[in-house]
């Protein structure tokens, strides 16, 4: 028993003696509290500064964000100047040919065409019969007036007798100066009415002459609107029998430029030239001016006249008119690509000094394909836009690309 008492205390001996060799930690002494205040502290200014930065980061992040937004949106252009040219001798402008002379031929009394004596096309001389007209009531009234004057005429014979008697009779007394006074007063009357009825006939003998109706002056028929048989009515409001042209000489009208307008005189010769008749020149004077310029357009209204003795030259063609003047001003010229073409006309987008964009309004001259003559509205200095948007408005501000800005076209 004893042994197994010692057998057992010696194997129980060894965890015991393991146990004994764990050394516990040792603690550690508390922190004063002034220390652990300050670590707090330390803590939170570092988690603050954090804060701080990384709410500095965002805005400085924003900022740049909004810059760079700001600056896309503003448009980038290529700009270039207006090319000066020497100034030309010859001033070329569209031009339009009128007849001289052109009016509508209206009847003049009611009633039917009977025959037209001259159609589209027919060259006619002054005084020479177009058409005439059947008027049954006009002769009708004719034929009553001329009766009416006649019985006028019968009762005036016959107050001009009684007045005579009677004037005698006074003188022996034999009648009232009264009664003799109504005898002459009824003379006169009937002398008063067959004036009134002659005044009747030559009215109507006129308003039957115009059953004929004649060329007022030497020309071509344009238009011819009636046929035989159709109704005629008096005055404008009816309608047109003819359409008379005088077309020897043609007035041939142009607007010339403000700048060029100095250079115009009354007596300069030009000339005209017609597509249909390549190579050939049809010389002019200039007859007459607006003498004044015209507003909308800036320009001068100009009238050509040119001699069209064997009727060549058709009214109402287009052609070019050559002026020959001398103009010191320069000829400025800006790509075709530059143009805007708005509601109120056409427009060169210009960039100012302080990059914003100035829309103005500008006079054409020749069309040369890829450039145009700019007559009013841009200087050498300006910077003009190329292939401006149609968005483009007054006072918008842009950015000039660094490649274009400031070349000049060729």
């Amino acid at each position: 028993m004893q042994s197994e008492t010692e057998a057992a205390h010696t194997t129980t001996a060894p965890e015991h003696g393991r146990d004994s060799s764990i050394t516990p930690p040792s603690e550690l002494p508390a922190a004063p509290p002034r220390t652990a205040l300050r670590m707090i502290g330390l803590v939170l200014l570092v988690l603050l500064v954090s804060g701080a930065v990384t709410m500095f980061t965002r805005i400085r992040a924003g900022r740049t964000l909004a810059r760079e937004t700001e600056s896309e949106a503003v448009p980038v252009v290529a700009v270039v100047h207006p090319s000066a040219e020497n100034p030309d001798e010859d001033l070329v402008l569209p031009a339009s040919a009128q007849a001289y002379e052109e009016s509508p031929i209206f009847a003049r009394t009611n009633g039917y065409l009977l025959r037209w004596n001259k159609d589209i096309g027919s060259h006619v001389n002054k005084g020479e019969l177009l058409a005439e007209i059947d008027t049954p009531e006009i002769d009708q009234e004719l034929m009553q007036a001329r009766a009416t004057r006649q019985q006028v005429a019968a009762q005036l014979d016959l107050a001009k007798i009684s007045a005579e008697r009677w004037q005698n009779l006074r003188k022996t007394d034999s009648v009232s100066q009264q009664e003799a006074d109504m005898q002459v007063s009824n003379y006169q009357q009937a002398v008063a009415n067959l004036a009134a009825a002659d005044a009747n006939v030559r009215r109507l003998e006129q308003l039957e002459s115009f059953k004929h109706v004649y060329a007022p002056f030497s020309g071509v028929v344009t238009n011819r609107n009636v046929d035989p048989g159709a109704l005629i009515s008096a005055g404008s409001t009816g309608k047109a029998l003819f359409e008379l042209a005088r077309v020897d000489p043609l007035r041939v009208f142009a607007k010339v430029p403000q700048a060029y307008s100095a250079a115009i005189k009354v007596g300069m010769q030009s000339f005209l030239v017609l597509q249909e008749f390549p190579g050939q020149r049809f010389s002019g004077t200039i007859a007459r001016t607006a003498d004044a310029i015209d507003p909308a357009t800036r320009t001068l209204l100009t009238e050509v006249d040119v001699p069209n003795p064997d009727g060549r030259l058709l009214p109402g063609a287009y052609g070019e008119l050559h002026f020959k003047v001398a103009v010191d001003a320069a000829k400025l010229t800006v790509p075709v690509n530059s143009m805007l073409f708005r509601q109120e006309g056409p427009r060169i987008a210009v960039v100012g000094p302080d990059n914003k964009v100035h829309l103005r309004a500008i006079t054409i001259g020749r069309d040369y394909g890829s450039t145009l003559e700019v007559l009013q509205g841009v200087g050498v200095e300006d910077r003009i836009i190329i292939n401006p948007a149609d968005s483009l408005e007054e006072g918008q501000q842009v950015r000039i690309s660094d490649e274009k800005a400031g070349a000049d076209h060729s």
